[in-house]
């Protein structure tokens, strides 16, 4: 996933700025939905996203929204 700097700097490790300028986690691995994530990625990391333009698009796209 694609950050700037100011918004690494902003949002702190493990997340980013999305489109609508709130800081959400970035995708992450698990064995099951974790609370809050959207989408399943064609690499099998979830997704927080709350947009879906550009959901998953370093992780292979999206391959089954929650």
């Amino acid at each position: 996933m694609t950050t700037t700097q100011g918004s690494y700097e902003e949002c702190g490790p493990g997340s980013y700025e999305n489109a609508d300028g709130t800081c959400v986690p970035t995708p992450a691995s698990a064995p099951s939905p974790p609370p809050g994530a959207t989408a399943l990625c064609n690499n099998g990391e979830y997704s927080y996203s709350k947009n879906r333009s550009g959901t998953c698009s370093s992780n292979g796209g999206v391959a089954r929204w929650l």
